[in-house]
């Protein structure tokens, strides 16, 4: 085992510092871990999830404020040493998030290659992506990226329309947009997380600009 010692006394199921209702977990699955980590969580560095996992390393949270006990802190460990999984382990948000589309992009077979691999090749990091419905023969492609490489994508778009790979009526930037997430390896069995999600962002009048899901993941672009 190794034992992490930050300035919190383990992992919560969300910001306390913006939810008062955020609530220690005891153990948590390297899978989750690992998502609320690259989902922007601040508690663990996704590399060390990443090494704890692939070596069977448990990891235990700690605070360095306080004493500690055999029951202090969160353990990260395997799925199979938690007796019974919560159908969501925690809520994860960011707000370095921008959205772009290209507006009417041609709908054609190698369209998604040509237009994300330029984005791989200038360093975009790609998230969410949604294409929208043909019409015409023409589509909106939408994706996520971080918002300190909107220009870079900006850039490697217009290079690649310059040289005819993609051909697209605009890009349109949004960066006033946030990234919710929910994880739980819950989520497997149990249906009616994504409903419940968009129930509660609807009472609030949160509306959704981007859904995509994974098998213990559900994230959501919101207006910030």
């Amino acid at each position: 085992r190794c034992d992490i010692y930050t300035d919190v006394d383990g992992v919560y199921t969300t910001d306390p510092r913006i939810c008062d209702k955020a609530r220690k977990l005891d153990r948590i699955a390297f899978e989750e871990m690992l998502e609320l980590a690259s989902l922007g969580a601040k508690v663990l560095q996704t590399r060390s999830v990443e090494l704890a996992m692939r070596f069977k390393v448990k990891l235990r949270v700690l605070s360095s404020f306080e004493e500690q006990s055999d029951e202090a802190g969160t353990l990260v460990c395997d799925e199979e040493d938690i007796m019974e999984s919560n159908v969501v382990a925690g809520v994860a948000y960011s707000r370095d998030e921008a959205k772009m589309t290209l507006v009417s992009v041609a709908d054609r077979p190698g369209i998604a290659a040509a237009i994300f691999g330029p984005l791989a090749e200038a360093g975009v990091n790609v998230d969410m992506i949604v294409q929208n419905i043909s019409e015409e023969g023409r589509t909106d492609m939408t994706f996520s990226c971080p918002t300190n490489q909107v220009k870079r994508a900006e850039k490697a778009m217009a290079e690649a329309k310059a040289q005819g790979d993609i051909n697209f009526h605009d890009v349109i930037a949004d960066e006033g947009v946030a990234k919710i997430s929910v994880v739980g390896i819950g989520m497997r069995s149990h249906a009616g997380v994504a409903a419940k999600m968009f129930e509660v962002l609807s009472q609030e009048g949160i509306n959704i600009k981007v859904i995509t899901t994974s098998e213990i993941k559900i994230s959501v672009l919101i207006d910030r």
